[in-house]
């Protein structure tokens, strides 16, 4: 016998007695619905909030179920949960579209315009409410502000350059120009978007009027925690209505309240869907510890329409390179077994899913994610709960380091699960973001993933708190496509422990070898993956991350960096065309790359600054296939490297078609490597499964691509070694690939080098007014400087310009036999 339940409540003065049995109940929702009605299937309620009143009316203990009709339902406002949604475990609510991907829940409003021809193509229309416009839909697709540069399609940043390195300034495209701000007539309301000097994410910048000279004013900036000087080429200006000339560029006049858009030739204004954003958040869950909002489900719909945010991305975050800003289409604030399945979220103008300090078990499954503002899914605690928090890049004050272990509470994000999602086209406004970010957070699981072409990481983890994430089986590539110094999966460790002075943290952590692991209650562990990043590494372990096991893992572009840090574990990856990175290594750091597949020589950076006395690099580096020639392989014996590996051909099952496990009888298998499944990465639901992408697999050739460079002259001066860092290199320096200078390397006690003020991995970049790019600029200036007692150097220290004053004369670069 079934036990039955009785609820009474009016609405209006209508009268309804509700039947619950052991099942769910069922509210309906459609858009010919009416709120007076009773929310059954003959009779559905209209709106999202009169179904969440009528779900609130239920038994904590009783599952419901709110099913929408097919239609898009725009929000008058922001839906917000409370404990009063909650469900008691055991019991859940449910929201969902009755058919997935065809109910739409948006942040806009439809508009009714009469389209008038006004000039140059463009036509008019007159608003009839009063409203701020952000953004501007027709038909379904966001439109471009007036802007210049125009957009150009096939290019990457900010959809009008390509990214190179060595691109100079062009005039004619820069649109800060005296000329160019002349001709417009009131700027205010403008956006200036720039990129990094040094390519490492992006700023923004609300223009506020002009000066009586012409000049600009304007305010922002503060969307990068190591921020830096407009980049000189990757600027672009946008709501200037002089910059309106081209299709698909709008301008919107809140004095006239009129809308001035010039549309594609394809576009009939006279039956197109006009659609504008209002709202910043669609649904936020609001609890606490004390009190979280529990059980809580979305299902199968299309998210759509909210404001971008990049002018409220100021908080910083740990000593990374971000600032924050936390919300999102959806936000979790204090919530408990809460999840979003099989949904979609289509042009939101800022960060897609927030997940905001303290939240347990929240799953993100079988979702579609693309063409979002800012990030895909982030999730990040509160710094009160790290132990001697600091905000930007730099050194720690040891003397005063609190030395107890783990977080100070647990308001942060733990017992996570983002999985079988595809996450595309994020970062459209902000690019320093990334699908999937973590930062002060616990056990984060990120599985079965496919995420691609996007401005910076793939997935980002921004600090060592306080670990234990799992990434595996997800498909990653084509990323960093507009920005620099970065990877596939890039992390930073600035920790406790940390400080930019690695003869500064190698004595600390000699103190107490603990020390490192602090602040992380479990490592992370990367496996299964595969990744490809073309513009940096496919794994980018930068400054200080500790405590990895990467393992399992196909990458097919970039190599492996590793950037001091301790005890990371690389075993059985299969590195394609490219090999490991090691950079600054701290001694005794036990790290270990062992039993990995590789095809070229190790490819170090500022190595001689950390390793041990013995020369030896980490725990151990050995047991290591390089396909290449032996020489590859015995490079860097010296450094206690590859004593038992070996090179030659791995015997690839088939590399064109990306399968890179090996033959029984590869000799790879003798070093202890063992085969791992390459079919099963990324999405596995059926229908993103069908519209995902999948990396370029590279050409390869084993006998002749990688055979090694032979070193040329080395040239010494002040009793250092001269070295050109190049390319990727130069991330150790911490600047663009376009800051080249000549680095100070091997420098031992008491040489010259040291006494004038220089210090082991200075890189010179000036010296009077002569810029130095190379070895050859400096034995030129030394030349014609020979008798000249008084030298200003400008050279990067620690990823800082620092200011040296020689009063003496120098010596000739030498060569060293």
């Amino acid at each position: 016998m079934k036990k039955h339940l009785f609820s009474t409540f009016t609405i209006g003065s209508a009268f309804f007695l509700y039947t619950f049995t052991g099942t769910a109940q069922t509210i309906y929702v459609s858009l010919v619905g009416n709120d007076k009605y009773a929310g059954t299937k003959q009779n559905p309620v209209k709106t999202f909030a009169k179904a969440q009143e009528l779900a609130r009316k239920t038994p904590s203990s009783q599952s419901v179920e709110v099913i929408f009709a097919d239609g898009i339902y725009y929000l008058p406002e922001t839906i917000k949960f409370t404990t009063a949604d909650s469900k008691t475990a055991g019991a859940k609510i449910t929201y969902k579209a009755e058919h997935e991907g065809k109910a739409v829940i948006s942040g806009g409003s439809l508009l009714k315009l009469n389209w008038q021809p006004w000039q140059r193509g463009i036509y008019k229309a007159r608003v009839p409410i009063q409203v701020e416009i952000d953004q501007l839909y027709i038909n379904g697709k966001r439109q471009r502000m007036a802007r210049f540069p125009n957009a150009i399609a096939g290019k990457n940043v900010f959809d009008t350059w390509e990214l190179s390195h060595n691109t100079v300034p062009d005039t004619a495209s820069n649109p800060l120009t005296q000329q160019r701000i002349a001709t417009w007539k009131d700027p205010k309301g403008g956006y200036i978007h720039a990129m990094h000097n040094a390519l490492w994410g992006d700023m923004h910048w609300l223009i506020t009027g002009k000066n009586t000279d012409g000049s600009l004013q304007y305010e922002g900036g503060w969307q990068n925690n190591r921020p830096s000087a407009m980049h000189p080429l990757y600027q672009m200006v946008e709501n200037i209505f002089e910059e309106l000339d081209t299709a698909g560029e709008w301008f919107y006049n809140a004095d006239e309240q009129t809308i001035y858009y010039m549309p594609a030739p394809n576009i009939n204004l006279k039956t197109a869907k006009v659609e504008i954003v209002r709202l910043r958040h669609l649904i936020e869950l609001n609890g606490s510890k004390q009190a979280p909002v529990q059980h809580v489900n979305l299902s199968g719909f299309v998210f759509r329409h909210t404001t971008r945010t990049f002018m409220d991305n100021k908080e910083p975050l740990l000593r990374s390179d971000w600032t924050v800003y936390r919300g999102g289409a959806v936000v979790y604030n204090g919530a408990e077994d809460c999840s979003i399945s099989d949904c979609e979220f289509d042009q939101v103008g800022g960060n897609t899913i927030f997940v905001n300090n303290y939240n347990r078990r929240i799953s993100i499954r079988g979702c579609y994610i693309h063409h979002s503002g800012a990030n895909g899914i982030a999730f990040v605690g509160d710094p009160a709960t790290v132990r001697n928090p600091l905000f930007r890049y730099g050194n720690q004050d040891f003397k005063g380091l609190d030395r107890t272990r783990g977080p100070k509470g647990d308001n942060f994000p733990e017992d996570c699960l983002v999985e079988d999602c595809l996450i595309t086209m994020t970062g459209r406004d902000e690019k320093q973001t990334a699908p999937v970010h973590i930062s002060m957070s616990h056990k984060i699981r990120v599985n079965h993933c496919s995420i691609y072409d996007v401005p910076r990481a793939g997935i980002n983890i921004n600090e060592g708190t306080f670990g234990g994430h799992i990434i595996e089986n997800n498909d990653v590539f084509n990323t960093v496509l507009e920005t620099g110094d970065h990877g596939s999966f890039n992390s930073w460790g600035r920790d406790r422990f940390w400080t930019p002075e690695i003869n500064e943290t190698v004595p600390e952590v000699a103190k107490d070898s603990t020390m490192p692991f602090w602040d992380m209650l479990g490592p992370n562990i990367l496996r299964n993956n595969r990744w490809r990043c073309d513009h940096g590494w496919d794994i980018d372990l930068d400054d200080g991350s500790t405590q990895y096991r990467i393992y399992d893992n196909l990458l097919l572009r970039g190599g492996l960096k590793m950037r001091e840090g301790y005890d990371r574990i690389a075993t059985n990856n299969i590195i394609i065309n490219n090999s490991l990175h090691p950079h600054v290594w701290y001694q005794n750091s036990g790290d270990v790359f062992k039993n990995n597949i590789v095809f070229m020589a190790y490819r170090p950076a500022l190595m001689n600054k950390s390793i041990a006395e013995d020369g030896k690099w980490g725990k151990e580096l050995d047991y290591n296939f390089f396909v290449s020639d032996s020489e590859n392989r015995s490079r860097y014996a010296i450094n206690g490297s590859d004593m038992h590996s070996l090179n030659g051909n791995p015997l690839f099952v088939d590399a064109p078609k990306g399968d890179f496990s090996v033959e029984p009888h590869s000799l790879v298998l003798k070093l202890g490597f063992k085969n791992f499944s390459l079919t099963n990465f990324g999405v596995t639901k059926a229908a993103l499964k069908a519209i995902a992408k999948t990396p370029e697999i590279p050409d390869i050739n084993i006998q002749d691509e990688f055979i090694s460079q032979k070193v040329g002259s080395t040239y010494q001066w002040l009793g250092a070694t001269l070295k050109e860092p190049k390319g990727e290199e130069l991330s150790a320096y911490g600047v663009g690939y376009d800051e080249i200078g000549v680095a100070l390397t091997n420098i031992s006690n008491n040489q010259l080098a040291l006494k004038i003020g220089f210090l082991n991995g200075d890189l010179i970049q000036t010296v009077g007014e002569q810029k130095i790019s190379n070895i050859q600029h400096l034995k030129e200036y030394l030349a014609k400087n020979v008798s000249t007692r008084a030298h200003t150097f400008f050279i990067i220290r620690n990823q800082a310009k620092v200011k040296i004053n020689v009063n003496q004369a120098l010596p000739l670069v030498s060569i060293k036999e």
